[in-house]
């Protein structure tokens, strides 16, 4: 086995893209991937073989979320009242709604409550999957997160469907799951 160095697929874009702009290679930002392999190019999902490096760093936030809804007043009354989230925007266009909601204190992170499938791409079998997977709640999912899981899961139970009560996962976290009025999956993290 030997080792590869190698630009990630990003990298390759930007070099292309450049060159189409008449930049040199020398101008653009590039992430470089050491890794080990063998012959076969293959990856190994071996831990004794996770050597990736970067060596470039993105300032990036998660900005928003997007989760459906089939109710808006449901998911309004929800995410405002049960979650106590603050309502930042509530757009109507064409008999539908995009409510936009998140915590107070992270006016920079935020959850779109939009109707499914309202993309004129979508085509009428896929609204249906859609419709189908909604109700069944394996369409969309959020993990949230709060320093007391136990008080929080107290207040929630009474109005929310609850999947799972708190648990201390064998993967390392203590949570909870309910889901909202749409059949979004909502886990809730305890921060330790």
């Amino acid at each position: 086995m030997g080792c590869r160095i190698g630009l990630t697929r990003a990298a390759h874009h930007t070099c292309d893209a450049a060159r189409l702009r008449g930049r040199t290679t020398a101008q653009q930002p590039w992430t470089v991937v050491v890794g080990s392999g063998d012959r076969t190019d293959q990856e190994s999902r071996s831990a004794a073989h996770r050597t990736a490096t970067s060596v470039s760093v993105m300032d990036i936030t998660i900005h928003s979320t997007f989760l459906p809804h089939d109710d808006p007043d449901a998911a309004l009354a929800f995410y405002r009242d049960i979650l106590g989230f603050e309502v930042r925007n509530d757009v109507g266009y064409g008999g539908l709604r995009w409510i936009t909601v998140g915590p107070a204190d992270q006016p920079g992170t935020s959850i779109v409550l939009h109707p499914p499938a309202a993309d004129p791409g979508v085509t009428d079998d896929e609204r249906r999957t859609i419709t189908e997977m909604m109700a069944k709640g394996t369409y969309a999912i959020i993990t949230l997160a709060t320093a007391d899981l136990d008080a929080t899961f107290e207040r929630l139970q009474a109005d929310a469907e609850v999947v799972q009560e708190p648990t201390e996962q064998p993967y390392g976290v203590r949570d909870c799951a309910v889901r909202d009025p749409a059949g979004n999956l909502i886990r809730i993290n305890e921060i330790r």
